[in-house]
């Protein structure tokens, strides 16, 4: 056992000034319509869920729970993600870059030792690589 822990990286540029970001990250329904269902707020401390898809055959109920660890308007949101044998943190950085936003994710924390831990960030690290980031998208183009 090493105890070292991964993290998924992952940045996209996306065309719309960091406050709609901002909007798409922070407004539960907006959050709801690109990541999950959730009860989030956009305050420090705050504990909050999202309502994923359960996976019974790793033994997750679909519950994540989460608390916001640390919040910067416009500039930073860091929250613990815990659920079906994770204890991770992801954090999302907006840079203003031109007329668009550089959007930056760390999902950190992933035990590669242990087996959940490892298929999860196989399997988040390709999501948090396209599917997130093109919901993500869609959500920003439909919001006015």
């Amino acid at each position: 056992m090493s105890g070292e822990r991964a993290s998924i990286e992952v940045d996209e540029f996306l065309p719309h000034p960091p406050a709609k970001v901002w909007r798409a990250l922070t407004e539960p329904e907006l959050l709801a319509r690109w990541l999950m269902p959730n009860d989030f707020k956009p305050v420090v401390g705050h504990r909050f869920t999202f309502a994923a898809k359960p996976i019974p055959a790793v033994g997750f109920d679909g519950t994540i729970e989460c608390r916001v660890l640390d919040i910067e308007e416009l500039r930073l949101l860091r929250i613990s993600w815990r659920g079906g044998g994770l204890d991770t943190t992801v954090t999302w950085r907006l840079v203003a870059e031109g007329r668009g936003t550089r959007l930056f994710v760390e999902h950190a924390g992933f035990d590669l030792d242990d087996p959940v831990n490892a298929y999860a960030f196989r399997g988040m690290g390709g999501g948090w690589r396209s599917g997130i980031f093109r919901a993500l998208r869609e959500a920003l183009t439909d919001l006015r």
